[in-house]
């Protein structure tokens, strides 16, 4: 799923990148505003996140012509934090505005929330699920449903061993350590102890894994879903 940053400072435009990368969404960036505009027409993005002052046109401007052609979800991210600026913002149908400094985890979640409420009321949530379900050497995820069979067999996870096996198998490969997986999944309610994430592991690989072997341990590193 493809994301839309426009902003012109770099060392956010690649904060914001990095953070969304991590949670499994590709990312193209633009620091001009009528480049970017350019971008978000042509793009097929599922959101795009604006800053407000920018060189070329402010974002109030290239959110207004945006709205003339397209629906696209859209947040607002800018330093201007004044309720008039917030208020013409969601105006110009801005999805949600959010100020800096911001939350990395706060902005991922947002994103989440925006683009899943998009596709409901799109009747776009239906298409996605199915073609969003994961098929591994006889592991099959269903997304949407939120489901898990092994060779068609239902396997019952709580909702984070769901969250954490899907995490991993939608990025195959990758060695991920306790810590970040920690804070992917569990996000804003992250108080606690990351050994959690070893139990959970434990706990996933007892119900889906006999012959074949789907997470690897790298040890001292972290974690990792074979492909």
């Amino acid at each position: 799923m493809k994301l839309l940053i426009i902003e012109d400072d770099k060392s956010i435009a690649e904060l914001e990148r990095d953070y969304l990368v991590m949670s499994g969404y590709e990312c193209d960036l633009s620091d001009r505003g009528d480049a970017g505009l350019t971008l978000a027409r042509e793009g097929n993005y599922a959101l795009v996140i604006l800053d407000l002052m920018l060189p070329g046109m402010d974002g109030f401007d290239l959110l207004r012509r945006l709205r003339e052609e397209t629906e696209v979800p859209v947040i607002i991210l800018s330093a201007k934090g004044d309720d008039i600026d917030k208020i013409r913002g969601l105006g110009l149908g801005a999805d949600d505005y959010m100020v800096k400094p911001f939350s990395p985890s706060e902005l991922v979640a947002r994103v989440k929330t925006r683009i899943d409420r998009y596709n409901r009321l799109t009747g776009k949530a239906a298409a996605a699920e199915i073609s969003q379900n994961l098929l591994i050497r006889g592991l099959e995820i269903k997304t949407g449903a939120r489901r898990v069979l092994v060779d068609g067999v239902e396997k019952t996870l709580t909702n984070k061993e769901f969250d954490l096996l899907l995490y991993l198998a939608e990025n195959p490969d990758r060695v991920f350590s306790k810590e970040l997986l920690f804070d992917r999944v569990w996000g804003l309610e992250a108080l606690g102890d990351i050994s959690t994430v070893t139990v959970h592991i434990r706990r996933i690989r007892e119900k889906i894994e006999g012959r074949e072997k789907f997470i690897e341990t790298v040890w001292g590193v972290g974690y990792r879903f074979m492909s």
